[in-house]
């Protein structure tokens, strides 16, 4: 069972785009992969252009075969189609963030150049809890 997660970047008029994310959502790994490898703007549009995956960073394929390089394996690679699997648009960071999407952390690229990370299951007063990315790279 994978730890999902939604992906998203803060646009310029507030609206959200965004992808799902399978496995490893918690920030130990998601939180530290995002931070460390996509870490300007250009970089998190290409990894959300790519559409919804399984996950952030690997170097496996989908017949666990070693890939060149690490990166994303999204679920196009498999052979699905990109429409189905198309980047989501919410019109602001409100509708990006309902409780019923059913992941348990979500990410954004912020306005302000740097990520943040919600856990989707703490719930405050409707919004749900900020959590820190952890320090360190991924496995420390």
């Amino acid at each position: 069972m994978g730890t999902r997660s939604r992906i998203g970047i803060q646009l310029q008029d507030n609206s959200v785009l965004s992808v799902y994310c399978h496995y490893d959502g918690y920030p130990e790994f998601n939180g530290r992969v995002l931070r460390d490898n996509y870490n300007t703007v250009e970089k998190v549009k290409e990894l959300i252009d790519g559409g919804d995956m399984s996950c952030t960073w690997t170097n496996a394929d989908w017949n666990n075969e070693t890939m060149p390089e690490m990166g994303a394996l999204y679920y196009t690679s498999r052979g699905e189609s990109l429409e189905s699997n198309a980047p989501r648009y919410d019109d602001d960071i409100f509708e990006f963030l309902k409780k019923e999407n059913n992941e348990e952390y979500a990410y954004i690229w912020s306005v302000n150049n740097k990520w943040v990370c919600m856990n989707m299951n703490q719930f405050n007063d409707n919004d749900p809890q900020k959590v820190e990315i952890p320090e360190g790279a991924v496995g420390q």
